[in-house]
Order: structure tokens, then C-alpha cells, then sequence
């Protein structure tokens, strides 16, 4: 900008801006302005699906499973059975699954293919 051409712009401005006024003018809202507003923004609100709600409901469905699931967990249930299936060490499972009273008939199978192909009828 120069010293001397100020005052030029400063027209050219002020008739823009007149020709701004004459292009828009201002409107007068009515009495029924803000309740329509409203009227179309809640209308608009009801028929657009939200991904916000949804993603806010499952937030809070998990949160709710994640503390129901953390107070069954941490309240003693049952606590007897569950004390005696850990109080055993390893040697004593294996003991007590290769016990004297265990019978031979649980032992594993042999069978003899040779005896079986040389004997007709079975």
C-alpha cells in the first residue's frame, strides 16, 4: 500500500461492502424463528443413525459384564472344593493314579495280529 493511493481502497472497500448490503439484506426473524430452528435440528437428530450411541452402549455394557464378572470372581464361591482339588502336589496325583488298588484290567492293551491271522474263523 502506498501513501497516496489510501484513500482509494478505502472507495473501493466502502462500495464493495454497499454492494454486499444490496445482495444480502437483512432479514427480520420472524416470532416462529427459534422454535424452527429447533424443529429441524431435532428432526434432523431423530432420523440420522448415530455410531456415537452405539459406541457409548457397548462402552457401557462392557464396562458392566467386565465389574459383574470381577465381583463373581473375586467373592469366594464354593471355597472347600475348590481348596482340596489344589492342596494335592504333583506326586501325590501320580500316586494316587498308579495306586495299589488300581486293577490291572485299566492297563493297556496288547494285541497279537501274528496269533489272529494264523487262526481261521475269526
Amino acid at each position: 500500500m502506498y501513501p497516496g493511493d489510501h484513500g482509494n481502497h478505502e472507495e473501493e472497500l466502502d462500495a464493495l461492502f454497499r454492494a454486499y448490503r444490496e445482495a444480502c439484506p437483512d432479514r427480520e426473524p420472524g416470532v416462529n424463528f427459534m422454535p424452527g430452528v429447533w424443529q429441524r435440528i431435532e428432526a434432523q437428530q431423530r432420523n440420522t443413525f448415530s455410531f456415537l450411541h452405539m459406541a457409548q452402549a457397548f462402552a457401557t455394557a462392557a464396562v458392566a459384564a467386565t465389574l459383574a464378572l470381577g465381583v463373581y470372581l473375586y467373592l469366594p464361591q464354593n471355597s472347600s472344593a475348590r481348596a482340596g482339588a489344589y492342596q494335592q502336589n504333583y506326586l501325590e496325583a501320580l500316586a494316587d493314579a498308579n495306586s495299589v488298588e488300581t486293577p490291572d484290567i485299566v492297563g493297556p492293551l496288547r494285541l497279537d495280529l501274528r496269533q489272529s491271522a494264523n487262526q481261521p474263523g475269526r
